[in-house]
């Protein structure tokens, strides 16, 4: 069997450089907990974490609550946090938000014993915050946030819709509708706030006519599109509040006769690996920052776990346009 001593021969380091890579990873530089890890997986050794957790009096188990697996933004995110942790460490206990009791899925988190939780399903307003403070167990909250302060991580939701909008505007576009989520989500309360600013700031009208609101199901996209595309005068642009939504919007488009871009051009926010696919090529917005939001947070939250830090950690990424073939000109 493969010991410590084994693979920090191995990696050429002492042996409790290889126990503070696997008990206090902060106190270890990038390089050589790189070196080590990788010791560590070509000599496929496997730590004792039960020995571990009693010495720490850590469980060495993270709750992640994900959004919908509907949205791939969701599984890219559970994906980074999943290995990272593994990584690291630790085991992590998925979770889902359930759109028609979240409670009940914050509850079962709440019952276990976890040494952190990471979670992207809180509301702006959502009374679960006061139950996650009581419990004392370290949480970061990534791509949505709460109006209490707490540990986050989001890109900037408001910038983004900015960027969206002004790109559809600069291609002469004016019949441009919004579709998005529930305003209740700060992630599409933003990316709606910044569509706003930029459309009465060039004298457009924002009411129902061009503001759609979605439980993001499939099946409610659907109904809000045939609402969107019943109307006289049809939106020449539809800016869609993700990535995942806009997909979908482009799929239904195609399968009622629409061309985009030529007939209606679409954009999209959050710029996830699926829009680059070469049968459509999503415009859309992201990060300037290549790592992803669930991979941010759950590096700090690992490290918060290990050292709370003195003031809450407040992360906002700046966004770009990835001009790509969905938007066109008119």
């Amino acid at each position: 069997m493969v010991s410590s001593k084994d693979v920090a021969k191995f990696a050429g380091v002492s042996q409790s450089t290889v126990s503070r890579v696997l008990n206090n990873p902060r106190l270890v530089d990038a390089k050589t907990f790189e070196k080590v890890t990788k010791a560590m997986k070509e000599l496929n050794y496997r730590p004792n974490s039960i020995a571990r957790s009693l010495v720490k009096q850590q469980t060495q188990s993270i709750a992640l609550i994900s959004g919908p697996l509907h949205n791939p933004f969701f599984v890219e995110t559970t994906t980074s946090i999943v290995n990272y942790s593994k990584e690291r460490g630790y085991n992590v206990n998925v979770h889902f938000e359930n759109f028609g009791d979240n409670m009940a899925v914050y509850q079962d988190v709440l019952n276990q014993k976890v040494d952190g939780i990471i979670l992207s399903s809180i509301l702006y307003e959502d009374p679960i915050y006061e139950e996650l403070i009581k419990s004392e167990v370290p949480f970061i909250m990534f791509n949505r946030k709460h109006k209490k302060n707490g540990h986050y991580v989001e890109m900037d939701n408001v910038q983004a819709g900015r960027i969206a909008t002004e790109h559809l505007l600069s291609l002469n576009h004016r019949k441009i509708v919004w579709i998005g989520g529930p305003l209740s989500m700060t992630t599409f309360k933003g990316r709606f706030d910044g569509f706003k600013e930029v459309m009465l700031e060039k004298g457009i009208e924002v009411s129902d006519h061009n503001c759609k609101t979605t439980d993001t199901s499939k099946s409610d996209i659907k109904k809000v599109l045939q609402e969107v595309l019943a109307v006289k005068e049809r939106p020449t642009a539809i800016f869609a509040a993700t990535d995942s939504i806009a997909i979908y919007l482009i799929d239904l488009l195609i399968e009622k006769g629409y061309r985009v871009p030529d007939d209606i051009s679409v954009i999209g926010v959050d710029n996830i690996a699926l829009s680059q696919h070469n049968s459509f090529q999503l415009t859309t917005v992201g990060m300037e920052e290549e790592k992803d939001l669930g991979r941010i947070a759950i590096e700090h939250l690992i490290e918060i776990i290990n050292e709370a830090p003195a003031d809450f950690i407040n992360k906002t990424y700046k966004n770009k346009l990835y001009n790509r073939s969905t938007t066109k000109k008119i």
